[in-house]
């Protein structure tokens, strides 16, 4: 196993070198790891997941309402499957509550047969309309106005954090090299193909383009110009967990040009998000929030719960979507140069992850990768970080085998020595506190840390030794 973030790069030539180690690339490395080859993942950030990764709206399509015949339905509906299976496997925490998708005026009515049929053409045919009284009795506490609504039972909600760093651990586990704080600022295409990084050079046979907000930089580099990356912002409000009682559901809107608009979806750590935005910028390091994106959030959201707008807010965060000028996923294949690129990996891409790795896997070996001998890789348990299920801190017999999981740190998101003590000590271990919130929940509750945050940020300090 290697996990590197600093230092020179190793000598030799990778059979293949994945760039971006978001939860698209990490699902491509552990895709690869399964053949008996010398594999590198990289990343600028210093962790996995760091990028548009780690702030979506964490929900597991069933792609009912993608473009028909479009390579994205295709790796939604396959990916879905396939993620829902390894998330069980894994641990990975997943909650199928179902969505309802609301038509709150006579034009957006009027569209839900469309997309009733649409899932039809996309293979789901589980969706169904159903009158506003139906809605209403599954959903109280909707604002005055529905019509009616498109019911899609098959949705879900899954943590991405986990999902990510699962992939990547099982990578590593493998036998992928995983470098971290690795920003590529050039490439030289050859027979290898020549890197330069801000750690130095490394050289690779065949390269995959993962690099998500900069997948189209990196495929100048090799000479290409298939799409542009236009940063889309999406920012959200998490409310509190005493919220979560208020919704049943994945409230959607009917999609409009821009995405599919403002939801309120529960979280599988408890709370209740409403979002997201959907800001075109040039920026590609544009997180914040803005005051007017708040307001136009909480505009949304007094018309679809009014009763939500009363609860307290936890958190505000912004992420940014890959977006292109194309309808599709800009997957594209240069067999001569040995070279992938995997670009305008929108929303959906949580979802189709393990769907678009087996593809880009197939597409390397055109371009010559031999991909014989492939193995089934060792499992991977993950800690649970899901609400609805087993937590340490409730676990007796735990508890009694180790105390350090009866020690709470963070109150707010009842986390324990034990499962921060375990995550330093992880494959891919957390490079400062943020990344052990994504591994423990510590300070990401309601007080955000106020309480905790200097007795999290010891214990970060000294289990990282």
């Amino acid at each position: 196993m290697t996990v590197t973030t600093g230092g020179a790069l190793p000598d030799g030539a990778y059979d293949v070198t994945v760039v971006g180690a978001g939860v698209v690339g990490s699902a491509i490395a552990r895709e690869l790891a399964r053949l008996p080859l010398r594999i590198a993942l990289l990343d600028a950030a210093d962790d996995v997941g760091d990028g548009t990764s780690k702030a979506n709206t964490a929900i597991l399509h069933t792609g009912f309402d993608a473009v028909p015949g479009s390579l994205e339905a295709r790796l939604v509906r396959e990916g879905q499957r396939m993620l829902a299976s390894y998330a069980a496997e894994s641990g990975i925490p997943v909650e199928p509550l179902g969505a309802l998708l609301v038509a709150w005026d006579e034009e957006q009515r009027a569209a839900l047969p469309g997309l009733a049929a649409k899932a039809e053409r996309n293979g789901y045919r589980a969706a169904r309309i159903v009158p506003a009284e139906e809605v209403r009795a599954r959903e109280p506490g909707l604002g005055p106005g529905v019509l009616g609504a498109l019911d899609v039972p098959g949705e879900s909600v899954i943590c991405p954090w986990t999902t990510t760093l699962a992939y990547a651990t099982q990578a590593v586990r493998a036998g992928v090299d995983l470098h971290l704080g690795c920003r590529v600022e050039s490439v030289s295409p050859g027979a290898p193909h020549l890197l330069r990084t801000g750690r130095g050079a490394l050289r690779t046979r065949h390269l995959v383009n993962a690099a998500g907000l900069h997948a189209d930089t990196v495929d100048g580099m090799l000479g290409h110009a298939d799409f542009t990356v236009t940063p889309r912002r999406g920012q959200l409000i998490v409310f509190d967990e005493l919220a979560r009682p208020l919704v049943r559901h994945i409230l959607l809107p009917v999609p409009g040009a821009l995405g599919k608009g403002v939801l309120v979806s529960p979280t599988v750590y408890g709370n209740v998000m409403l979002g997201p935005t959907a800001e075109d910028l040039d920026d590609r390091t544009a997180t914040g929030s803005t005051a007017e994106g708040l307001a136009l959030l909480r505009e949304k959201g007094r018309r679809i719960l009014p009763a939500l707008l009363e609860e307290e807010v936890t958190a505000v965060y912004a992420g940014l979507r890959a977006a292109t000028e194309h309808e599709d996923y800009a997957i594209r294949s240069h067999p001569a140069q040995r070279y992938v690129a995997v670009g305008g990996i929108r929303s959906t891409g949580l979802t189709a992850s393990l769907a678009i790795a087996a593809h880009v896997v197939e597409l390397l070996a055109e371009g010559g990768l031999p991909v014989a001998g492939a193995r089934e890789l060792e499992p991977v348990r993950m800690p649970n970080l899901g609400e609805a299920f087993p937590r340490p801190y409730r676990d007796a017999r735990l508890i009694a085998a180790d105390p350090e999981y009866g020690r709470i740190v963070c109150h707010c998101e009842r986390v324990t020595r034990g499962e921060i003590r375990d995550a330093l000590a992880g494959t891919i271990p957390p490079a400062s506190p943020d990344g052990l919130r994504r591994r423990t929940r510590a300070r990401a509750g309601r007080c955000q840390g106020f309480h905790c945050g200097a007795a999290v940020r010891a214990l970060f300090e000294e289990f990282r030794r």
